[in-house]
């Protein structure tokens, strides 16, 4: 995870831009594929202070929703609205 700077906007509502890397193995036509991704995010609130706290190299389990990162860029965000930190033996 790479994290930018917890930031707040102008009505004081806190927000901290991040990137997730994913790998998994899944099945596609039963064979087993690699897949990696990397995707920016975004945390409002309760969320981004949580995601300012954790460390760069942790895994997470984040569910929100897609959504074009402005008007002219449809490049697509994830809107963190849930975030569980996973701890690894």
């Amino acid at each position: 995870m790479q994290r930018g700077a917890l930031r707040h906007t102008p009505a004081g509502v806190a927000v901290l831009d991040f990137r997730l890397r994913h790998e998994s193995v899944r099945a596609q036509a039963g064979v087993p594929r690699r897949v990696e991704l990397e995707l920016d995010a975004i945390a409002f609130e309760a969320t981004a202070r949580l995601v300012a706290e954790l460390p760069l190299e942790c895994t997470l389990r984040v569910e929100g929703f897609l959504c074009a990162r402005s008007r002219r860029s449809q490049r697509p965000v994830l809107h963190a609205e849930r975030i569980e930190y996973i701890e690894e033996n």
